[in-house]
């Protein structure tokens, strides 16, 4: 049971200790001056939120106010250790009604030990599950400092649908974690919707997760997000290549930047050239168009997944166009793509020209305007085109050919 007396006589003490008067403790939290003269005459508690802000004001805990007493001679505690269990517990529940509560195969919510999801899937004679990790990367580190903390979600949960697409997969659940140094309410609200949405934006769901806080491990105000994906895929529908054969043609979907790729070279960009940052690409900024969220594809192409016409499928991150769409070819079976025909966003040609880089750095490290591969059979190429064209540009880069499980380029980027 709270002492409302001690707590007020606490928070009296605790402010002349810090040498502030009553109206400054008010400026700095944002509140009146009358609210925080309830809090020191016993006749209101500050919120949760409030209370933690007051916490850091004046070098204590909320364990510690509300107890009315300093930890510090009755030994260590959680609290002094940097992890403030009635903060943490506020969070849970604000972060609560994003975790999926609509979706009848999830089974729980919030709170229990593990997340249970109902795989029962009549009219499949061999589901497979398709499971997938992912990060997204130093952009992560940019996004946080340039403020798209909701859009970094959105970047990590599409790369993580897109993965799985590519293997013929419908996208079911994810599970996220988010590693920080300190508990701070609004970001961790707002990565976790970000993350609920994008997972809502792919058919979808977040359904549950884990949040860790590691004061003395990390800095403070520093986030590193993963993500985990499970998708269902009918045995006989997995798509990983093996269906290809000389004469199908590759067709190529349309990126719109960067995707979570090639940030490590951009931000040494950004470093050497601080005024990039507001250099105009179009009618975008370079920063707004390099944190443009990574593409997701699974709706432009869930309707051809299951044709028997799509032989292969490569989603285009770290190591381009060429070290994708050699992890789908088997055998003799190689990939000639005409360079000349990727259409390139003027993004990639203002890193190209300010960098200084060659095509070949360009073609490793970007996917220069290919966010997706697909492999088709030639008769086919056309309706498969007009399919994904629905939802993003595409168009045909190249054949297969006797090459040996090589990609060979002819032509040249045109930028």
């Amino acid at each position: 049971m709270l002492d409302q007396k001690r707590i007020a006589r606490y928070l009296a003490e605790k402010r002349r200790i810090n040498g502030l008067t009553q109206q400054q403790v008010a400026d700095a939290l944002k509140v009146s001056f009358q609210a925080v003269s309830k809090w020191e005459n016993g006749t209101a508690y500050p919120s949760i939120e409030l209370l933690y802000s007051l916490s850091l004001l004046y070098g204590t805990t909320t364990d510690e106010i509300l107890g009315a007493a300093d930890a510090a001679s009755a030994g260590l505690s959680y609290s002094r250790a940097g992890v403030d269990v009635v903060i943490t517990d506020a969070i849970k529940k604000a972060i609560s009604e994003y975790v999926a509560a609509d979706n009848v195969r999830v089974l729980n919510g919030l709170g229990p030990f593990a997340s249970l999801y109902d795989i029962r899937f009549e009219g499949m004679e061999h589901p497979v599950l398709a499971l997938k990790s992912e990060e997204p990367g130093s952009k992560q580190k940019l996004a946080l400092q340039f403020g798209y903390t909701e859009s970094i979600c959105h970047d990590m949960v599409n790369h993580l649908v897109n993965d799985i697409t590519v293997m013929g997969a419908k996208p079911l659940a994810v599970l996220d974690t988010i590693v920080c140094g300190n508990a701070e309410k609004d970001t961790l609200k707002t990565l976790v919707k970000g993350i609920s949405d994008a997972c809502k934006n792919n058919d979808c769901n977040l359904v549950g997760g884990e949040t860790s806080i590691q004061p003395g491990v990390i800095s403070p105000g520093v986030y590193i997000l993963t993500a985990t994906i499970a998708g269902i895929v009918e045995k006989s529908g997995i798509i990983d290549g093996a269906r290809i054969r000389p004469g199908d043609k590759i067709l190529a979907v349309a990126s719109n930047g960067l995707h979570t790729n090639g940030y490590s070279l951009v931000r040494m960009l950004m470093e050497q050239m601080p005024s990039i940052e507001k250099d105009k690409i179009g009618n975008e900024s370079f920063l707004e168009a390099i944190m443009q969220p990574h593409r997701p594809y699974y709706r432009a192409v869930k309707d051809i997944l299951a044709s028997p016409f799509v032989h292969g499928m490569a989603h285009i991150t770290g190591g381009g166009i060429e070290g994708n769409v050699s992890r789908i070819l088997y055998g003799e079976n190689g990939a000639r793509i005409d360079l000349g025909k990727v259409k390139i966003p003027r993004l990639f040609t203002h890193i190209k020209n300010n960098g200084s880089i060659a095509d070949e750095e360009m073609l490793r490290t970007f996917n220069c305007g290919v966010g997706m591969v697909i492999v088709v059979d030639s008769e086919a190429a056309g309706k498969i085109i007009a399919s994904v064209a629905r939802f993003y540009d595409c168009y045909e880069i190249g054949e297969i050919a006797p090459l040996a499980n090589k990609v060979e380029f002819t032509g040249n980027l045109v930028w």
